[in-house]
C-alpha cells in the first residue's frame, strides 16, 4: 500500500512540474511577443534612420540599435567582419567590448585576428572569427553615427567615351556601393580613394607598346575642382590624358587601410591629338609669321573648333591670343617677326567630336626658329677675302659710279644752312675789321698832318725857340711796338713859349 502511495506522489509531482514549465514557456512566448511589438514600435518610429550603409547581421533586432547607445550585435555565421566607426575630429581611438566581457585597445589585441586603423576620424577593424552576440563600442562617436559593416565596396563610375583623344581633359562622377546599397555618408570620404588607371594592352599595333601603367583620374568628394558639392556623396574625376596614343584598359580602384578591390573595363583606343599647328614664315607679309591651326575632320566638327593659347617669343615676351569665330577654314594668327630665335606656342582647343561630344584638349607646345627681320645688304669690299687695293689688283682711285655722282650732288638741306650762316659771318665780322682798319689810318694821317702845322708855326720871326731843360731829358729810349701806335693818339703837351 505503501508503494502505491509513493508511486502516485511521484506521478502528481511529475505532472504538476510539467505544467510549470509549460506555463513559464508560454510566460516567455508572451514576452518575445511583447518584445516584438515594442520593436516594431520603434522601428517605425525610426524610420528617418539612414540604414542603407548597413550589410544586416542576424535579426531585425540586432541592426536596429543606435551607435548613440554603443551596442551591436554580431551574428553567428560570421566569418570576418570589417568596422568603421566615426567620431569626433582628434578623439581617442574607440574600445571594443566583446559580448564576454573582455576588451579590445588599439595597439593591444592578437595580430593575427585582429586588424586596426585609426585616423583623426575615424577607426577601421577588421576581426577574424569574432564572437557572436551583443557587442560595445566605448569612445566619442558621432551621436548620428551608425556602426558601419564593410561587405562588398564596388565604384560605378560614368562609362567612357568611345572617342579620346590624347591630352584630353575629361569630367567623370561615380559613387559607391556596399553590398549593393549606395554609400551616402558624408564622412566615409575618408576612409577609401578612389582613383581610374590605365594599362597597355601591349598590342604590337599601337604606340603605346611597352608601356608602364598610367594614373589617369582620382576621385574626391572634397567640393574642390570639378566637384560640384562636398560630402554629397558624389565622387568627381578629371581625367587628364596626357599619355601616349594607343589601346589601354581601365583599371577602377578602390582603396581602404585594410584592403584594395580592383575591377578592369573593357578595352578602350585613344586616338592621337586631332589638333596640328603649323607656320608659315612671312606669311602675314613683311614683319609677320602666320599660324595655322587646323584639326582632324574625321573625328572632330571644325565648325565648333575654339582655340585660347598663348606666344613665347625669344626674349620671353609673353602674348596672349583667342580665336574664337567659327567657320570650315583653319584658324590663322599672325605674330609680330621682331627678333631672330625660337617661337613658342601652346594652345587649348575647344570644340566637338564628329558625333557631338564636347571635348577640351591640351594641346602639345609648338615651337619653331625664325629668323628676325630682312636687314641691308651691306657690300663687301673685300675680293675673295683679299683687299684689291692692297695687292695691287686695282687702281687706288675706284672709278665713281653713277649713282655716287648722284648721292654727291645732293646735298643735304640742313648742312646748306650751316654753310649759309658761316659765310655769313665770316663776311660781316671781316667788313666790321676792315672798317676799323680804315679808321685808324684816317685818325693817324689827321694827327701827322696837325703836328706838322703846329712845327711850322714855332719857327716864325719873333718866336723863341723851346729851351731843353734837365727835366726833359730822360733815359727811357723811344716807345716801340703797340706803345708807339698809342702815342701817335696821345696829344703833344704845350710848351711854356706857346
Amino acid at each position: 500500500m505503501r508503494v502505491w502511495f509513493y508511486w502516485v506522489f511521484i506521478l502528481a509531482s511529475l505532472i504538476h512540474t510539467s505544467a510549470a514549465a509549460q506555463s513559464q514557456e508560454d510566460e516567455r512566448d508572451a514576452a518575445r511577443q511583447l518584445a516584438d511589438s515594442a520593436l516594431q514600435t520603434t522601428q517605425e518610429n525610426d524610420q528617418s534612420i539612414d540604414t542603407s550603409v548597413l550589410t544586416e547581421l542576424g535579426d531585425d533586432y540586432t541592426n536596429s540599435i543606435k551607435l548613440l547607445q554603443n551596442r551591436f550585435r554580431v551574428d553567428y555565421n560570421v566569418k570576418e567582419i570589417t568596422m568603421v566607426f566615426f567620431r569626433e575630429y582628434g578623439s581617442a581611438p574607440v574600445v571594443l567590448v566583446r559580448p564576454d566581457g573582455s576588451k579590445l585597445f588599439q595597439g593591444r589585441f592578437d595580430e593575427e585576428k585582429v586588424q586596426w586603423f585609426d585616423s583623426d576620424t575615424f577607426d577601421m577593424i577588421t576581426i577574424k572569427d569574432p564572437v557572436p552576440g551583443p557587442w560595445q563600442a566605448v569612445g566619442q562617436v558621432l551621436p548620428e553615427s551608425r556602426v558601419m559593416v564593410l561587405s562588398n565596396i564596388e565604384l560605378h563610375a560614368d562609362p567612357l567615351p568611345e572617342v579620346l583623344f590624347a591630352g584630353e581633359i575629361l569630367k567623370s562622377t561615380a559613387y559607391l556601393t556596399n553590398n549593393g546599397k549606395k554609400i551616402e555618408h558624408k564622412q566615409f570620404r575618408d576612409v577609401v580613394e578612389l582613383d581610374i588607371e590605365f594599362k597597355s594592352t601591349n598590342n604590337p599595333n599601337f604606340g603605346n607598346f611597352g608601356t608602364g601603367d598610367q594614373t589617369i583620374a582620382t576621385f574626391r568628394d572634397d567640393g574642390r575642382g570639378m566637384d560640384e558639392r562636398p560630402a554629397d556623396g558624389i565622387f568627381t574625376g578629371q581625367f587628364n590624358l596626357k599619355v601616349a596614343a594607343g589601346e589601354w584598359k581601365p583599371v577602377f580602384r578602390v582603396s581602404t587601410p585594410m584592403y584594395t578591390r580592383e575591377e578592369e573595363g573593357s578595352p578602350i583606343v585613344l586616338h592621337d591629338n586631332p589638333v596640328s599647328i603649323n607656320v608659315e614664315m612671312n606669311g602675314g607679309g613683311d614683319g609677320y609669321h602666320k599660324i595655322v591651326i587646323d584639326v582632324n575632320r574625321e573625328l572632330v566638327d571644325i565648325e565648333s573648333l575654339l582655340v585660347d593659347g598663348k606666344v613665347k617669343f625669344p626674349n620671353a615676351d609673353m602674348q596672349n591670343f583667342s580665336l574664337t569665330e567659327g567657320g570650315s577654314e583653319p584658324r590663322e594668327h599672325l605674330i609680330v617677326a621682331y627678333e631672330r630665335g625660337i617661337f613658342r606656342v601652346k594652345v587649348t582647343a575647344y570644340g566637338a567630336t564628329v558625333d557631338g561630344r564636347d571635348f577640351i584638349l591640351d594641346v602639345p607646345e609648338f615651337s619653331f626658329v625664325a629668323e628676325g627681320p630682312i636687314e641691308p645688304e651691306v657690300e663687301d669690299p673685300l675680293i675673295n677675302g683679299e683687299d684689291p687695293i692692297v695687292d695691287g689688283s686695282a687702281p687706288i682711285i675706284a672709278p665713281i659710279a653713277d649713282n655716287t655722282v648722284t648721292e654727291d650732288n645732293v646735298i643735304d638741306e640742313d648742312e646748306m644752312d650751316e654753310g649759309t650762316l658761316t659765310l655769313l659771318l665770316v663776311a660781316i665780322n671781316g667788313s666790321i675789321v676792315l672798317i676799323g682798319v680804315i679808321a685808324a689810318v684816317v685818325i693817324i694821317v689827321v694827327r701827322k698832318k696837325g703836328s706838322a702845322a703846329k712845327s711850322k708855326s714855332t719857327s716864325k720871326p719873333g718866336v723863341k725857340p723851346t729851351q731843353t731843360t734837365d727835366a726833359d731829358i730822360t733815359m727811357e729810349s723811344q716807345p716801340k711796338g703797340f706803345k708807339k701806335i698809342l702815342g701817335m693818339f696821345k696829344k703833344k703837351k704845350k710848351t711854356d713859349g706857346a
